[in-house]
């Protein structure tokens, strides 16, 4: 029995012994990483810094809402911040520098290096005005020229003026042509073809001086043939421009010039023909002239009288309403300016 007991006693102490053993073990194994990660913190701080170590910082709700909503993120949650040592000193001081080479040289040149000004020149604006009618060939016309026109350079502004009503057909065939218009009408009933042509074009001009439209008015006719390079010089015409025009009469097998002769831009003089009128003073077709439109509603501008409106004369022999309308608007010669290169030029 004696025996027996002093062997148990040894059996519990061993017991024991090994459960202590294990248990200090495991603690000393558990403490390892946090004591280990100390001491390369403490390290850390003693080494000088080769490179740029990470700090996190949790940015808590500021007291003043508005005064710190910039920490706050969208909806209300806070935002952890990421900040590298020795970042916000850098960024101070390029900012700095930054700001003190902006003082020293102009104060526009921030802004031109970040906003390009765009290599835009301004063009004129040019009115078209055509008078139409229905007639067989009047959807052939019309598309012709807005095919002609859609090619032009904008801004560009076309009105068309229709006699007696405003049509479904030249309505639909101006909305396809992807040319900026404007269809008005002319409801006088007019049977003499001149005579509608001169009503028409004295309705577009007077919804040009009603809205004060600001360009160059040319009268296109669509039954005329144009070339693109008459667009491009209507647009340097200061007060009024003129050039010749090659005329094909009906039944005759021979064109003819009407228009100026002119020394460089300086019209000198007329061409004329069998045809011509010896009253008319300018001797020019409708298709052969353009004027600035402030002629029409800014009379000041050019010295004329305000009390006259330009407009076309409703009845007169061949060739004599043009003249008319252009008296209307220079005096002489030397208020006019020779297109198409010394006039030298069909278009």
């Amino acid at each position: 029995m004696g025996t027996s007991s002093k062997k148990k006693v040894q059996v519990w102490k061993r017991a024991l012994l090994h459960f202590l053993l294990c248990f200090f073990l495991g603690a000393l194994t558990g403490l390892t990483p946090f004591s280990a990660m100390i001491f390369s913190t403490n390290m850390s701080h003693n080494k000088p810094k080769t490179r740029q170590e990470f700090a996190f910082e949790v940015k808590s709700i500021p007291t003043n809402a508005q005064q710190d909503f910039s920490q706050i993120g969208n909806r209300g949650r806070l935002i952890e911040t990421i900040r590298i040592e020795g970042s916000e000193a850098r960024l101070e001081s390029e900012e700095r520098e930054s700001e003190r080479n902006s003082t020293e040289t102009d104060p526009y040149t921030f802004l031109s290096t970040r906003v390009r000004p765009l290599d835009f020149v301004p063009r004129k604006l040019l009115i078209i005005v055509t008078p139409t009618y229905n007639h067989p060939f009047q959807a052939l016309y019309l598309n012709r020229l807005a095919h002609t026109l859609r090619l032009v350079p904008p801004p560009l502004l076309w009105i068309v003026v229709e006699m007696p009503t405003q049509s479904m057909e030249t309505a639909e065939i101006l909305r396809k042509t992807g040319v900026m218009y404007r269809h008005l009408v002319c409801d006088k009933n007019i049977t003499e073809m001149q005579d509608r042509s001169s009503h028409q074009r004295n309705v577009a001009l007077g919804h040009i001086e009603q809205h004060h439209l600001e360009g160059i008015v040319y009268f296109a006719d669509d039954n005329n043939v144009y070339t693109l390079e008459l667009f491009e010089q209507l647009r340097e015409i200061k007060r009024f421009g003129t050039w010749p025009v090659g005329v094909l009469p009906h039944k005759r097998n021979k064109a003819f010039l009407e228009g100026p002769v002119c020394n460089s831009t300086k019209v000198i003089g007329w061409h004329t023909n069998d045809r011509s009128n010896t009253l008319c003073r300018f001797h020019l077709n409708m298709s052969g002239f353009a004027f600035n439109s402030t002629i029409l509603w800014d009379p000041q501008k050019w010295g004329r009288p305000s009390s006259e409106h330009i407009h076309q004369l409703d009845s007169g022999k061949d060739g004599m309403q043009d003249t008319k309308l252009v008296e209307q608007v220079v005096e002489d010669e030397s208020q006019m300016e020779g297109l198409a290169y010394g006039c030298s030029k069909i278009m």
